[in-house]
């Protein structure tokens, strides 16, 4: 198997800085439940169809909502994310679907506490999606495609659940 990218999807598309542009109009909450229901949708089958017996991803999702709640602290949520979540994708390195889901779970957890965390879960959810219908050998433009649906697909999710002018929106660091 040819060396593939960990993520897919460009940062300097205007898909892409579009929805970075919502990101920043939403609150904190609003982004992290997005993030999180949107793994969960598309990502959790998506892991769960080459590792069944590993709920890992799952936990994190479980204790993300848990702090979302109030019944959990920051740091209890991130050793599950970065122990578990993150440990289960590094154990997938030979099967890049399972894997850049399990990363794209991470991430969505991790949104709780810092929103560009959001535009992570997506570049992981393009991979994982794009080789899940592809496979390991398909040419760069193919790839570049399913990014592109993937991006329209969660921006889709987030403008379905986008406060009109949020009065406290989340602030945003992006470093990509």
């Amino acid at each position: 198997m040819k060396k593939l990218r960990k993520t897919l999807g460009k940062v300097g598309s205007p898909s892409v800085a579009a929805l970075m542009r919502l990101i920043e109009t939403q609150s904190k909450i609003t982004v992290a439940n997005w993030t999180l229901n949107y793994a969960e949708r598309r990502m959790i089958p998506l892991f769960e169809r080459y590792c069944p017996n590993d709920s890992r991803p799952v936990r994190a999702i479980a204790a993300a909502r848990e702090w979302l709640d109030g019944k959990v602290k920051l740091p209890y949520v991130k050793n599950i994310i970065l122990n578990e979540c993150h440990a289960a994708a590094r154990e997938q390195e030979n099967n890049p679907i399972a894997q850049a889901a399990a990363r794209a779970v991470g991430q969505a957890a991790g949104s709780i506490h810092a929103a560009p965390h959001s535009l992570g879960l997506y570049f992981y959810a393009a991979a994982a999606i794009a080789y899940d219908r592809l496979g390991f050998g398909a040419d760069e433009a193919e790839y570049d495609r399913i990014a592109e649906e993937v991006c329209a697909d969660y921006t889709a999710a987030l403008r379905a659940v986008a406060a009109e002018n949020e009065p406290n929106p989340a602030r945003c660091v992006w470093h990509c």
